[in-house]
Formats: structure tokens, C-alpha cells, sequence
């Protein structure tokens, strides 16, 4: 019996939800299906990501990477919408590449291509 059942949510702390709800929507360009004051929630490609509000310290202890099919460009569309560098594209292994920004509210969004990745 399988206990983990993979990834289902990632989550955002963010201190103004409008304007990070604004942000995302153009990012990761799709609209949030549940938004409320207290969440903020998008399906990206099955995958949940939600956004709450919160003023607290943030750190570089944890990426999350978004799949991609050209790491240099979404790596460049992302400062272009206003994030910031964290790691410059770079190759891992293979054809793997992973690359990650930090958004606004100086959370770490991972970018990975990796055509070796399938979903079960």
C-alpha cells in the first residue's frame, strides 16, 4: 500500500494576496479556481498551487520546481515579470536542467526540464 501518494499541493507565503494572486495568474498564466482572503488556489496541470497570506520571514531552505520545456526561456519570462534571479539555468545531469527565481514576496520557484520525468 502506498502512503505517499506524490505531490499534490505547493504553497506560497505571500504579505499582499492581490497583487500575488495578480502575479501568479500572469506567470503561470492560468486564473485561480478558489480565492478567497484567506487562499488563494490554482490548478497547474493537475498540481495545486495556493497562495496565503502571511508577513513572516522567508528562507532558502526549500525549491518546489514547475516543469518546463525550455528552462531558458520560462527562466527569462519570469524576470520579465518582475522575479528576481536565485540559480541561473544550469545542467544537472543529462539533458536535466533546473534554474529557480524568486517571485516578489522572495519565495523560491524551482524550473526544471527533464525529459526523463513521466507521471505515473
Amino acid at each position: 500500500m502506498k502512503t505517499i501518494l506524490g505531490l499534490r499541493t505547493v504553497g506560497y507565503k505571500v504579505n499582499d494576496i492581490k497583487k500575488a494572486k495578480e502575479w501568479y495568474a500572469r506567470a503561470f498564466n492560468t486564473e485561480p479556481y478558489f480565492d478567497e482572503p484567506f487562499y488563494v488556489g490554482f490548478n497547474v496541470a493537475g498540481y495545486e498551487l495556493g497562495l496565503q497570506p502571511d508577513d513572516s520571514v522567508k528562507g532558502d531552505n526549500v525549491v518546489t520546481y514547475w516543469g518546463v520545456e525550455n528552462i531558458n526561456t520560462e527562466y527569462e519570462r519570469f524576470l520579465n515579470l518582475g522575479a528576481t534571479p536565485h540559480e541561473m539555468p544550469q545542467n544537472v545531469g543529462g539533458e536535466i536542467m533546473v534554474a529557480s527565481v524568486k517571485d516578489p514576496w522572495d519565495n523560491i520557484i524551482g524550473l526544471i526540464y527533464n525529459p526523463e520525468f513521466k507521471l505515473p
